[in-house]
């Protein structure tokens, strides 16, 4: 799969197999999160793993959107470092994510982004359950597997919202 077809056919899947995850997958995909652009080449991204089955089922107590976890084989919480970069690690981790989300779908996974950051008590519980140092915040967790099913390719290019040199 070519990078453009993977952006236009990327869906945010939130139905999965039971089905593991090999590692070497897993580590391929976040290989590819940390090949996202950042601020002052900063990478301020760190990433927690998640397979135990106990820590993805509590995760949807405080984050109320995240119910996919129950099923999803795997999860990866998507930090960062607020000491390596205090201003723009929101930014740069959100890069390592899409990236990562990419990666994903190119590797025949499935995944969706589930907002952490800036919601006080789902930091607060990502940090509780994960056991994360101070200077270490909580962007999102992404929900991972194998997709139960297949998505329809969706168009949403709106040349209504596209501008060239003024508005």
């Amino acid at each position: 799969m070519d990078a453009l077809e993977a952006l236009l056919t990327r869906r945010s899947v939130r139905h999965f197999l039971p089905d593991a995850i090999p590692r070497e997958v897993m580590e391929a995909i976040l290989c590819a999160a940390m090949y996202a652009p950042s601020a002052d080449n900063a990478q301020p991204w760190r990433f927690v793993v998640i397979t135990d089955r106990a820590k993805l089922e509590t995760i949807p107590r405080f984050q109320p959107w995240s119910n996919m976890l129950k099923e999803a084989p795997a999860a990866v919480v998507v930090c960062g470092n607020t000491e390596k970069q205090p201003e723009y690690w929101v930014q740069d981790c959100a890069a390592a994510t899409q990236n990562l989300l990419l990666a994903a779908h190119a590797s025949g996974l499935g995944g969706v982004w589930l907002a952490i950051y800036p919601n006080q008590a789902r930091m607060d519980g990502l940090r509780k359950l994960l056991n994360l140092p101070t200077e270490i915040s909580p962007l999102c967790v992404v929900a991972l597997g194998y997709p139960r099913g297949k998505l329809p390719k969706v168009d949403r290019y709106r040349a209504d919202f596209v501008h060239y040199n003024e508005w």
